[in-house]
């Protein structure tokens, strides 16, 4: 094969490669990110806990909870009959704000009555707790290791903290509405964490 064959065909050799070849973003550590397998599941791989909870926060917590929700006579039923298993659910409630407890400027939360028991409403600004990850469905098997889906909860306590109004003592005996998470155990509401908050005009 003459020179100028052989130049020909390493040009079109290489004009195939390059065709053949696919620019793939890298993410902050300069590893690859592959593009996603339409048919893998579900995974957040590639995401930190706080992106996914901004990801999520208006499709898979606040549209669900709002359209999905317990009332307090649904809630009163579940308490009085609770499930082998703690379960976390999302719940509205209207009524009257028993009290604010505003004894850690860090953790308030106001209390509202539920089945003739207090039910304490985390407000934040810090909130603990799974219930928010845990009533949303998220799986552990979306989740690269335990670590990321532990910290989602965090993450997703958090988010909800940004959305609030600042309670105070002047919240005590007025109505309001409050959309939250609890985990229900053993005949009760723990971990209950706001994720809409509105004081009700007199």
């Amino acid at each position: 094969m003459r020179l100028t064959q052989w130049g020909a065909a390493l040009t079109g050799a290489a004009a195939l490669l390059l065709t053949a070849c696919t620019v793939v973003d890298l993410d902050e550590f300069g590893k690859p990110i592959m593009p996603a397998d339409p048919n893998a599941k579900a995974s957040f791989d590639n995401k930190t806990p706080q992106q996914i909870a901004q990801q999520t926060w208006q499709p898979r917590i606040l549209d669900v909870a709002r359209n999905h929700s317990l009332d307090a006579s649904a809630l009163s039923t579940q308490l009085n009959a609770p499930a082998a298993k703690p379960q976390s659910v999302f719940v509205r409630l209207t009524g009257k704000v028993e009290r604010v407890d505003a004894s850690n400027e860090r953790e308030q939360k106001l209390v509202m009555t539920v089945n003739g028991q207090p039910v304490e409403i985390q407000s934040g600004p810090v909130m603990r707790g799974n219930a928010i990850r845990d009533a949303a469905g998220f799986r552990f098997d979306e989740f690269t290791n335990q670590v990321q889906y532990a910290q989602l909860s965090r993450a997703l306590n958090r988010e909800a903290v940004k959305h609030l109004p600042k309670i105070d003592d002047s919240w005590s005996g007025k109505d309001a509405t409050v959309l939250f998470a609890a985990t229900l155990n053993a005949g009760k509401a723990v971990d209950a964490t706001a994720l809409e908050l509105k004081q009700e005009t007199p």
